[in-house]
């Protein structure tokens, strides 16, 4: 039973392989030769970045994107290693052991595997909903954090300068300003050359194998000027181009250390699969599963961990060149990886003339490029809370360690959610005509004249525990304005989710109300909702007759208990009921609400 219920779960949502011609083969087999072609470089740098031999990087490229291919849910996306990821883990583990060391390299192999467990974990228990609630900002505040995290470790290598690994983007820049007389000139051009070549490259024609171009030209300045004897780090030989199946060597005790690391990679590989794999879906008119795109990064990361592979995730770039170069199915992912491995053999013997120099240019150029301007110029004019959720996240990224950022803006935009869902807005509104029609507009927006005798009042948001004391206090606000307006009507259309605390507030509005000498009317439009009022009793106190369906309901039914002695004296006539009323003399009985020539789009405004 727990067998057939775990292949359910873990099933293939989208049989993709049935989707498979010559057609598509042919498009796919391009799309993956260019993306391997991009990979080859970028696997390299990536790797730099993690702080793991160059090897692993390539390995990461080979291994995610085939299991994430056929576990995930997205047509196009590519997996593999990542700027984000990749910084975390350097951030993370450069604490316990040297970058590059055999520690290191098994520390991260555990990582990956744990982060792994930690997804398919979230796969099985279905959380994929709940990445919907961590604010898009968390992504980009940490991603620029981490670049200048990534820009700043790399520009030690970019000037020839040997300087001690870890610290903050702070501490890493003082670290080469104190070393600076030992710059090496012929290094310093090795990393220019690159970085401008993959920045021409880039601005001629995105389809250009730019990271791959720009790296035989650091590598034949580096020949040119003789790099090697001039003093500048070369990368050495790679052990083995194919990946062997491996069992990390660490501890429990390791392995708990671990933890807080491998959730931060974990949830960050999760935000941006889910991310780029829904933006792509929707591209292209398909359907997306996020807990099924979560099983997917889950499966390749454990996969991964065991044959030599760091964690890694959705990459935006290769998944953009994936759908630009023409890829139909997942099947391009996994002929990428085959091409990467090819390709391998023949670029093999050539690494070790490869300056690293000429590496940490295109590691910068990425960073560069892994700040999203456009983006944060966009937060920050937009939203006061989205930019708090930026700044927090950016700050804790660049003032302690890099994973913390995660945590600070994953609590903040939880905590400004749980705000905004405490926070519903109550509008009083009042008739209003537009285009001939008659509609129910907010009063403060359009400043209206309301009924001396009833208030109208719509609620948009849930009503729930943490909620109900804003409410309350709205409420309170509104009837200190005209506190002999006893007779109300409360719309609930737009009532997301009620509790019990909601119910006593409505139980305890109601029967204010009626001490008061009023009544409470209360629209409610779905069954659902009536159903969930019934089970929790509210119709115990409050009578079914004080239910409508709609507010046009309502409103009749509330005329009925107006004073017609005020009614006698009321200019304002806001109803049309208000006909069937005495009118001060000279004034028409018949209701004659504001005419207006265009409406805003102010949050309190709706259609009736």
């Amino acid at each position: 039973m727990t067998g057939s219920w775990l292949l359910g779960k873990f099933s293939l949502r989208r049989p993709w392989h049935a989707a498979v011609t010559l057609d598509t083969l042919r498009e796919d087999a391009l799309a993956g030769l260019t993306n391997a072609a991009i990979v080859l470089p970028q696997g390299v740098a990536f790797a730099v970045i993690a702080g793991l031999p160059p090897e692993y990087g390539l390995f990461t490229a080979m291994i995610t994107p085939v299991i994430a291919a056929i576990w995930g849910s997205s047509m196009v996306m590519v997996s593999g290693p990542t700027t984000a990821i990749s910084a975390v883990m350097f951030a993370s583990l450069s604490q316990f052991a040297p970058p590059g060391t055999p520690l290191y390299v098994q520390f991260a192999l555990a990582l990956t595997i744990v982060a792994g467990l930690f997804q398919l974990l979230a796969g099985v228990f279905r959380l994929g909903g709940l990445i919907s609630f961590i604010s898009h900002s968390v992504m980009v505040g940490f991603t620029a954090a981490a670049a200048l995290l990534i820009g700043a470790s790399q520009i030690g290598g970019a000037l020839g300068i040997s300087v001690d690994g870890g610290g903050g983007v702070a501490e890493r820049i003082m670290q080469v300003a104190d070393h600076w007389r030992m710059v090496n000139p012929v290094a310093m051009m090795i990393a220019l050359t690159t970085l401008v070549t993959i920045i021409v490259c880039q601005r001629l024609s995105k389809r250009i194998p730019s990271y791959l171009l720009a790296l035989f030209v650091g590598s034949a300045i580096g020949e040119v000027l003789a790099a090697e004897e001039a003093g500048v780090a070369m990368f050495q030989k790679l052990p083995s181009i194919v990946p062997a199946m491996t069992v990390p060597e660490v501890s429990l005790s390791d392995i708990s250390a671990l933890m807080p690391a491998a959730l931060s990679v974990a949830f960050v590989g999760l935000l941006e699969a889910i991310s780029i794999g829904r933006s792509f879906a929707m591209r292209r008119q398909e359907r997306y599963d996020s807990n099924q795109e979560i099983v997917g990064q889950g499966m390749s990361n454990v996969v991964a961990g065991f044959f030599q592979a760091y964690a890694g995730s959705g990459s935006f770039t290769r998944s953009a060149l994936n759908l630009e170069s023409g890829a139909r199915t997942p099947l391009a992912a996994i002929l990428a990886a085959l091409f990467l491995f090819i390709l391998l053999f023949l670029v093999a013997p050539l690494v070790d003339r490869i300056p690293k120099p000429a590496v940490a240019g295109i590691v910068i150029y990425v960073a560069w490029r892994l700040i999203s301007f456009v983006e944060i110029h966009h937060i920050l004019r937009s939203s006061r809370s989205e930019t708090l959720i930026l700044s927090l996240t950016f700050l804790a990224g660049v003032t302690t360690e890099l994973e913390n950022a995660i945590f600070v803006g994953v609590i903040t935009s939880l905590a400004v959610f749980l705000h905004r869902s405490a926070r519903p807005h109550l509008a009083e509104i009042s008739p209003i005509v537009y285009h001939g029609r008659r509609l129910l507009r907010g009063v403060d927006y359009h400043a209206l004249e309301q009924c001396p005798q009833i208030s109208v009042l719509r609620l948009e948001g849930p009503l729930f525990f943490g909620s109900v004391e804003h409410v309350e206090s709205e409420l309170r606000r509104f009837e200190s304005r005209a506190p002999n307006r006893n007779l109300k009507v409360l719309a609930l259309k737009g009532l997301g989710k009620i509790d019990l605390s909601g119910v006593d507030l409505l139980v305890s509005e109601y029967l204010r109300s009626r001490k008061a000498g009023g009544d409470l009317h209360v629209v409610i439009a779905y069954k659902e909702t009536v159903l969930a009022l019934k089970r929790m009793n509210l119709f115990s106190v409050i009578d079914k007759s004080r239910v409508h369906p709609s507010k046009a309901e309502a409103i009749g039914a509330v005329m009925e208990q107006v004073d017609p002695d005020i009614c006698a004296g009321c200019r304002i006539r806001a109803f049309v009921e208000c006909a069937g009323k005495p009118a001060p003399d000279g004034v028409s009985r018949e209701s004659t609400p504001p005419v207006v020539d265009a409406l805003g789009t102010h949050g309190m405004s709706f259609r009736d």
